[in-house]
């Protein structure tokens, strides 16, 4: 029949690619009974001509992430998951636009992280193959520990073992975090570079006084045999500079790992300005900058990046609301 040979050749086209399969696989049970109904209208219906059979393009459907919408009605995220998972998708999906909004993005690379308040042992990721600022709450994975897929998103793309490495060992170690977020960032990386670290030259910087750990660099992040080093230098702290790498904040929410991040990437922006300026720089006694710090610590006065989310959210909806589909 026509429709079984169109799924057959929808198969073989896709060769090797594990995940052309299982979306073809998983897309071939309608598309078959979409043929059936056409068949039975056009068998019950004599009077009537047959309507045209649609036709596939298979190199169409590749360049659309091997999705045919005018053939397959797919379940809606929203309606697989429950809510609790639907709103952390949405906040998961604003920090990935706004690390894009604030300049915090290296193409495809990197990865955010948000533990499922439902099921501590899985959490959400990016597929990796899509830009920050395209990313939507329908188009996240749900992973385990372990890297395996346990919800995929309506895309072919997977997700990016370096990331699994980091994010995984992470939430693993530490039940207090729910979202973890690593950058590439220019100023992030220039810092990780200087044997100084992160110098107390600004209030923002001074946060973080005491209250960084330090990770040194061990090459792309692919051995799971890393994960415990890196475990063991981020320790108690909610911010890690891995040494020629990059940056690495974490949170008990979303909105508290965000704000750390984008005040540890503003700190290394002023370090790196401040140093190019090629004067004498001023270091405040260390009595203020201890100060400073303990001033910044949750406990003290606020978690801070709760307060700030609401109106992040609402710049969002201004400038781009397609993040919550």
């Amino acid at each position: 029949m026509k429709y079984l040979r169109t799924v057959r050749a929808m198969i073989a086209a896709c060769g090797p690619d594990a995940g052309f399969l299982r979306m073809t696989v998983h897309l071939s049970k309608d598309i078959v009974q979409t043929f059936v109904y056409w068949q039975t209208m056009s068998a019950t219906t004599s009077a009537q001509p047959s309507p045209p059979t649609p036709q596939t393009d298979l190199r169409a459907m590749s360049a659309r992430g091997m999705q045919a919408p005018s053939l397959v009605k797919s379940t809606p995220m929203r309606d697989r998951v429950s809510d609790a998972e639907w709103r952390l998708r949405v906040d998961l999906a604003a920090c990935y636009r706004l690390m894009a909004l604030y300049g915090m993005t290296d193409m495809i690379y990197n990865h955010i992280t948000a533990r499922l308040p439902d099921s501590p042992g899985q959490f959400l990721i990016n597929a990796y193959g899509m830009y920050y600022g395209e990313i939507t709450a329908s188009s996240l994975h749900k992973v385990d520990h372990d890297g395996e897929i346990v919800l995929r998103a309506d895309t072919h793309y997977g997700i990016n073992h370096p990331g699994y490495v980091i994010h995984s060992a992470v939430h693993r170690a530490r039940p207090d975090v729910n979202c973890a977020i690593h950058s590439h960032t220019r100023a992030g990386v220039a810092v990780s570079a200087m044997k100084c670290g992160l110098l107390p030259l600004s209030l923002s910087a001074m946060r973080f006084v005491g209250h960084i750990g330090y990770h040194d660099c061990e090459g792309t992040v692919v051995d799971l045999d890393e994960q415990g080093r890196i475990v063991a230098d981020l320790g108690e702290h909610n911010a890690l500079i891995l040494r020629n790498h990059g940056l690495l904040t974490c949170g008990p929410s979303i909105a508290q790992a965000f704000n750390a991040h984008y005040t540890l990437d503003l700190s290394c922006r002023i370090q790196v300005d401040a140093l190019a300026a090629g004067t004498e720089l001023n270091l405040p006694p260390p009595a203020v900058v201890e100060r400073t710090a303990w001033m910044f610590r949750p406990e003290v006065r606020r978690p801070y990046g709760e307060m700030e989310w609401e109106a992040l959210l609402r710049m969002l909806d201004l400038q781009a609301p397609g993040f919550r589909d």
